[in-house]
């Protein structure tokens, strides 16, 4: 295992993550309960920790915190047709959440070239493999892009939050989406053309330095994933409880 991956802490196999996504996106639309969404959180919580990612998940389960506090308090203090509003706003809010957090975690761990020799050694279709190839290198870019953008607006007295939003919503706007769109759209040439200069189409085999392989770290998270599901579904099912 090499420096790189010791420094980040945990390693995981792109094929097992991709894995994991599959079964939270299913222990996430079978949830029994709210606590059952909380704690698939948490869990997803833990594994972002080791891999290193502890003020994220921090902020994560915070802001999720919070959000269940007030879903808890609406559906026991609203009534009539506000009620129903949220709380079908909110139950999409839930299912994805978990989701979203996760993916967040395997964008930022996933490095394109292990990414496409996992993909190769699944024999995925290119058709399928590049564009997800292309994508974690775009929301990293555009991200960098952003923070330029706030360098830019703070520069102009204009504040790259809901407040400065309120206060000058054109200012905004024109500072914020104007230029973020045309990053984002030159990000995407640029990006998709030195992915074909570095042969993302070439039919051989690819080559990486990273061994590429599911270890015990692998097959432990893989279970603890499908036992969380597998006792959602017998709670659901009422085999237990």
């Amino acid at each position: 295992m090499s420096g790189e991956r010791r420094k980040i802490g945990l390693w995981l196999d792109p094929r097992t993550k991709l894995f994991l996504i599959l079964i939270c996106v299913l222990a996430s639309m079978f949830a029994p309960s709210l606590a059952y969404q909380f704690a698939l959180v948490v869990l997803i919580a833990i594994l972002g920790t080791f891999f290193g990612k502890w003020k994220y998940v921090i902020k994560a389960v915070c802001f999720y915190a919070v959000i269940c506090v007030l879903t808890v308090w609406i559906m026991a203090e609203m009534t009539g047709t506000l009620r129903t509003m949220f709380i079908a706003f909110l139950g999409l809010f839930h299912k994805v959440y978990a989701c979203g957090m996760l993916a967040g975690i395997v964008l930022s761990t996933t490095k394109v070239n292990e990414f496409l020799s996992a993909m190769n050694r699944v024999h995925a279709p290119k058709k399928l493999v590049i564009p997800l190839a292309v994508m974690l290198r775009y929301i990293p870019t555009i991200q960098e892009d952003w923070r330029y953008i706030k360098d830019a607006m703070r520069m102009r007295d204009v504040s790259p939050s809901l407040g400065g939003f309120l206060s000058h919503p054109g200012m905004t706007v024109e500072c914020i989406y104007v230029p973020l769109m045309m990053t984002a759209s030159k990000a995407a040439d640029e990006l998709s053309i030195a992915s074909v200069t570095r042969g993302i189409e070439n039919p051989n085999p690819r080559t990486c330095l990273v061994q590429i392989k599911c270890g015990i770290a692998d097959w432990m998270i893989m279970t603890v994933a499908v036992a969380f599901l597998v006792f959602e579904l017998c709670v659901r099912g009422g085999v237990i409880g």
